[in-house]
């Protein structure tokens, strides 16, 4: 009987991490459709497009205030934070708490899968 139970432990244990790990697995190709629908409006992924905001190619591991020829609010520029996944992921769910004074105007992305698709096609972005 200890065996029986022992054992429905650890397969009930090893579908529960599973199902956690494929929860958490991040989607570049979803992350793509995310960025078309909340943020292309404002952002192009070509290197030296900018549009009302900076273009995001290379985002990842650039300094916040940086891309050239953009005009970015003070805030952002002083901001001297580094666009990695963790900065991303606290940015993108409330840009002006994250950044206050910042000249963004999205209001953020709350749905955590979605905001983890859209970092992981950030990340793309070479």
């Amino acid at each position: 009987m200890k065996r029986h139970l022992a054992s429905g432990i650890l397969l009930l244990a090893g579908a529960l991490l599973a199902t956690s790990h494929s929860a958490l697995a991040a989607d570049a190709d979803a992350g793509q459709g995310v960025f078309k629908a909340q943020c292309s409006i404002c952002h192009a992924v070509a290197a030296g497009r900018n549009m009302i905001g900076p273009s995001l190619a290379g985002i990842v591991g650039r300094e916040t205030g940086s891309v050239s020829g953009f005009h970015y609010s003070t805030a952002n520029k002083a901001a001297k934070l580094t666009w990695d996944a963790p900065t991303l992921d606290r940015y993108l769910t409330s840009p002006r708490t994250v950044i206050p004074g910042t000249t963004m105007t999205y209001a953020g992305l709350k749905d955590d899968a979605k905001r983890a698709d859209l970092i992981a096609y950030l990340e793309t972005l070479k």
